[in-house]
C-alpha cells in the first residue's frame, strides 16, 4: 500500500457518512484503511476473512463494504456474491473491491459479481477514501425534485425510491446498474460513449473504461430478453451505446443483418 500524498480527506460540510465494513486479512492494511475512514467521519467495523465479514454484515447491515479480493478460504468474489444474495429485495450494499495491480481479469470478475468500484494495490488510502465517499454520495443522492417515473419498453424506474422493474417484476440492480439504467432511460435514442457514461454516471473524469463495459453487460443480462442479441441497449461500433425506447425485440420485426453488424457485442 502506497503512502498517501497530501492531507487526509477529512469530513467536510455536506459529506455523506455511514458505517463501512473493511474486509482484509492483512492487519496492517486493515488498520490503516480503517484509520483513514474513521478520520473522514465514517464508523468502521473490520473483518479478517469471508465468514467473519458475512456475520458482521448480517448483524449490522453496513452502508458500504471495502472488500479485499484475496482472502483466505472464501475469496472476495464469493463474499460479494453472498452479500448480493442477501439483499432480499432491498438495495444492494455498495462494494469497493481491493485488487492486485495488473490482475485485470480479477478486476473484471469483481465487477461482474457486482462490485461498484475497485482500487488496485498498492493504493493511496486517501484515494480509497475518496472512492468510498463518491460511491456513498451516489447511493444517497436524492432524485431531482418532481422527477417522474421513467418508463420504456416494459421497464419502469422510480428514481426517488431507487426501484426498477421489468414487466412488473423487481430488478435486482446494483447501485451503478440502477444509475446506468436510469441514465439510459433519460437519454433514449442518444449515442453515449463510455467516457460520457463514466463522467455522468460514475462522476469520474478519468478511470478504467472497462468498468463501463462490464456494467453494460451486467445490465443487459437483467433487462434484455436475449442478452446475446441485445435490442434495448445497442452497441454503436466506434461510438458507444444507444438505448432503444421502443418495444422488446420479440414485439417488432427482426433486425436485419445490417443492424446486427452495427450493434455487435460490448
Amino acid at each position: 500500500m502506497a503512502p498517501s500524498n497530501g492531507t487526509d480527506p477529512g469530513p467536510s460540510h455536506g459529506d455523506v457518512t455511514g458505517r463501512v465494513l473493511v474486509v482484509d486479512d492483512d492487519p496492517t492494511v486493515s488498520e490503516v484503511v480503517a484509520g483513514y475512514l474513521e478520520r473522514a467521519g465514517y464508523t468502521v467495523e473490520r473483518a479478517a476473512d469471508g465468514p467473519a465479514a458475512l456475520d458482521a454484515a448480517a448483524r449490522h447491515r453496513p452502508d458500504l463494504v471495502v472488500l479485499d479480493l484475496m482472502l483466505p478460504g472464501m475469496d472476495g468474489l464469493e463474499v460479494c456474491r453472498r452479500l448480493r444474495a442477501r439483499a432480499d429485495g432491498r438495495p444492494s450494499v455498495p462494494v469497493v473491491m481491493l485488487t492486485a495491480r495488473g490482475d485485470e481479469d480479477d478486476r473484471i470478475l469483481g465487477l461482474e459479481v457486482g462490485a461498484d468500484d475497485y482500487v488496485t494495490k498498492p493504493f493511496s488510502p486517501r484515494e480509497l477514501v475518496l472512492r468510498v465517499r463518491s460511491v456513498l454520495r451516489r447511493a444517497s443522492s436524492a432524485a431531482p425534485v418532481g422527477e417522474p417515473r421513467l418508463m420504456a419498453a416494459g421497464l419502469s424506474v422510480d428514481p426517488a425510491a431507487r426501484r426498477a422493474t421489468r414487466d412488473g417484476a423487481e430488478l435486482p440492480l446494483t447501485l451503478r446498474e440502477f444509475d446506468l439504467l436510469a441514465y439510459f432511460l433519460r437519454h433514449p435514442g442518444q449515442v453515449c460513449d463510455r467516457e460520457r457514461l463514466m463522467r455522468e454516471v460514475w462522476g469520474w473524469d478519468f478511470g478504467d473504461l472497462s468498468t463501463v463495459t462490464v456494467h453494460v453487460r451486467r445490465l443487459r443480462s437483467k433487462i434484455e430478453k436475449d442478452p446475446a442479441d441485445p435490442q434495448l441497449i445497442r452497441t454503436v461500433w466506434g461510438a458507444g451505446y444507444r438505448f432503444e425506447a421502443g418495444p422488446y425485440a420479440s414485439d417488432r420485426p427482426t433486425a436485419g443483418a445490417g443492424t446486427r453488424a452495427e450493434d455487435g457485442r460490448a
